[in-house]
């Protein structure tokens, strides 16, 4: 199939979806489809770039910047990003293919405009993968109000939607919220699973046996350190734990609240704690490899589910997980019944501290832990899957 990929984020950027897209489009490639990925590209100078990345096409259009901004901003330059886009795809060498799909990846919900001009252009199917619902989410953090903001993003959020054939969910706690969004009788709404590429350990630019923490058991986070993820009770629990010399707390990555929690560790001088900054996603397996539990973390205020990247990754380098989400997500059962890990939901410091008390001990004396996370990221989130799943729903 000749298919174009639309997004917002791709490499070389290092957030858990550019790593998430690079995967899939590989895994497109690989399995014969004639793939097109499109991405804004603030920082081009020409309408269009065309290039070769990894074996991918990538087409990068000239479009507004939206990333490391203030929310109103962000939002004029999403809104206004579609359209700069479509207007420079007319420019490139891609103007007149006909595709047989398109595909495009949510967060961010502003891309309908251009996927609608390409599916009526081509007359072809459309599959909306769906990895958080917004604006919903920042009403459940009490980042966004249900005024004026809230109903210009969810008419967004509809138009979205209605341009979507086929929609790939991460969880079956998700499917309730589209019986209610008002789809077509004809539009199709499944569980698409997070997916996530084999990926070698080339080694890491961090040391663990080179910084206070060598020799301990280590509790490792790495990605975003924002406020979704509600990360603050995992420094009130390194603080309960400051007299186990045997364990330690690794932080790697950047966001929003990245330097209060680095300020927090330093007011309260915990000296099992270490913090970096974010490392290339290539050097996530050299770092885990020097780990032995994973942190997941999710704001207990949100309503809505996700399964996050970095329990992918943890899962495929053998590490257990630490949990700390919200009720109702489905990752709860995925951990409790596959035994990878432990999971509360009431974001207490005194329920992490017995658990990560109880997971040091089990880490120590399980030794076929490993061996079950790893068969579980093989068993759910192989990138294969995942696309012959899309490619049917557009062939359906």
């Amino acid at each position: 199939m000749r298919i174009a990929l639309i997004a917002d984020v791709f490499p070389p950027l290092r957030s858990s979806g550019a790593i998430q897209l690079r995967d899939l489009s590989h895994e497109l490639v690989r399995q014969g489809h004639h793939l097109t990925v499109m991405i804004p590209a603030p920082d081009i100078e020409q309408p269009w770039l065309l290039e070769k990345l990894g074996g991918v096409e990538v087409l990068r259009l000239k479009a507004p910047r939206t990333k490391d901004m203030s929310y109103a901003r962000r939002t004029v330059g999403e809104f206004l990003m579609p359209f700069a886009m479509r207007r420079n795809l007319r420019k490139s060498p891609l103007a007149d293919v006909r595709w047989d799909g398109v595909i495009w990846y949510a967060p961010t919900i502003f891309l309908g405009p251009i996927v609608n001009t390409l599916k009526r252009a081509s007359g072809c199917p459309s599959y909306l993968i769906i990895r958080d619902i917004f604006p919903e989410w920042a009403v459940d953090m009490g980042l966004l109000g249900r005024g004026l903001p809230y109903r210009f993003l969810k008419a967004v959020e509809t138009y979205q939607y209605s341009v979507a054939d086929a929609i790939g969910v991460q969880t079956p706690a998700n499917l309730p919220y589209f019986s209610r969004a008002g789809l077509k009788p004809d539009q199709r709404v499944e569980v698409l699973q997070n997916w996530l590429a084999q990926a070698p350990n080339t080694g890491c630019s961090i040391s663990v046996a080179g910084n206070e923490l060598a020799g301990r058991t280590i509790f490792v986070y790495a990605g975003n350190m924002g406020v979704a993820q509600g990360m603050g009770v995992l420094i009130d629990l390194a603080a309960r734990l400051r007299s186990r010399s045997d364990i330690g707390f690794l932080f790697v990555g950047r966001g929003s609240d990245a330097q209060l929690l680095r300020d927090e560790a330093i007011r309260r001088e915990l000296d099992n704690v270490v913090f970096y900054d974010e490392i290339a996603p290539e050097e996530i397996p050299g770092l885990y490899a020097q780990c032995h539990v994973g942190i997941v973390a999710l704001d207990p205020r949100h309503k809505t589910h996700n399964i996050p990247g970095k329990f992918l990754t943890y899962m495929q380098s053998g590490l257990p997980v630490l949990a700390s989400i919200n009720t109702g997500n489905d990752l709860i059962q995925i951990i409790e019944d596959e035994r990878v890990g432990r999971v509360c939901t009431d974001h207490s410091v005194n329920s992490l501290e017995h658990l990560a008390t109880q997971l040091v001990d089990e880490v120590q004396g399980d030794a076929d832990m490993p061996a079950r996370c790893k068969a579980l990221c093989a068993r759910l989130f192989a990138p294969g899957a995942v696309v012959r799943q899309i490619t049917a729903a557009l062939t359906r």
